[in-house]
């Protein structure tokens, strides 16, 4: 499936119409390096750092009505938001005309703090989410505060309920299985004028969804999906059981009857610091890449 990186982007956002969405960040919510990684993985990331590795958290832009969206609020929200902004020339600030989110983990949620009076200070920008996290913003501090201040709206949406956020967008959540302590926890279908997108970047193992992946994924035009761990082996200082995602290599088993075509829509993200796919030269990219499927990466561009 055909994406073009930021500076291609840079070609074509000056067009009046149309909708992009733009990946500002793969990795998994507790970055890379990762606190206390004592690992190969994270060594010289704490020396030297490598701008890529933000969050996960995907850009929408729609042109012809000069509007933008976030998926997610990373703790690295700051530079995400500047990155949209830089493909959105309409706009006159960083701050986005709505956020959407996925689930009350650190990764996902916790960027919302850059919004308050020590940061930001935003005015009543609209954040969608299901009931639970509803409940859990507003009766939470500090999360309560930026209700009570105006500077979040929180706009309640409901389970495989359509919202229409202009005449080129509509957004449907949906319920996934995950850890649910604080609030459910869903995907989206982002469908735009002429192609539709899929984003689960947290889910449990996909036998516990009442939808099958496959099937999801024969419906849209790009799939981004959880790819937390590659394999177990990169887990062994963790009880597996308390992180049930779907490794990388039992959803390529799963998908192996799917089509090219099908496969090709297929991005991988939301990679552990662990995860051998960060590595673009790692055995495990190459065999992802050569089994048909795509690894998601910051600065991709995909047109809806």
């Amino acid at each position: 499936m055909p994406h073009l990186n930021f500076a291609q982007a840079s070609l074509v956002t000056n067009e009046k119409e149309g909708v992009k969405v733009f990946v500002l960040g793969t990795v998994q919510d507790g970055g890379s390096p990762h606190i206390g990684c004592e690992k190969e993985c994270c060594a010289q990331l704490f020396e030297k750092g490598d701008l890529s590795r933000k969050i996960v958290s995907l850009g929408v832009v729609d042109f012809k009505n000069n509007k933008t969206f976030l998926l997610e609020a990373t703790p690295d929200i700051p530079k995400q938001l500047r990155g949209l902004r830089l493909n959105a020339p309409f706009k006159e600030n960083d701050y986005p005309d709505g956020i959407f989110l996925t689930h009350a983990h650190i990764g996902h949620y916790s960027g919302l703090m850059y919004l308050g009076k020590e940061a930001a200070n935003t005015k009543n920008i609209s954040v969608y989410t299901m009931p639970k996290m509803h409940r859990f913003l507003s009766e939470n501090g500090p999360w309560g505060q930026l209700v009570a201040n105006n500077n979040i709206r929180l706009v309640q949406a409901e389970n495989e309920k359509a919202i229409p956020i202009s005449d080129q967008l509509t957004v449907i959540p949906f319920t996934v299985p995950h850890r649910d302590e604080y609030s459910e926890t869903v995907g989206y279908k982002i469908i735009g004028p002429n192609k539709t997108l899929l984003f689960i970047p947290d889910i449990d193992k996909w036998e516990k969804w009442d939808k099958d992946i496959r099937e999801e994924i024969k419906s849209v035009d790009y799939a981004f999906i959880d790819a937390t761990f590659f394999d177990a082996e990169e887990i062994d200082y963790r009880d597996i059981s308390e992180i049930p995602h779907p490794f990388v290599i039992e959803s390529m088993q799963l998908f192996q009857g799917l089509s090219i075509s099908e496969k090709n829509k297929i991005h991988f993200i939301h990679f552990n610091h662990t995860n051998p796919l960060l590595n673009r030269d790692s055995q495990q990219t190459q065999k992802v890449l050569e089994e048909g499927f795509q690894i998601a990466r910051k600065d991709m561009v995909f047109k809806l």
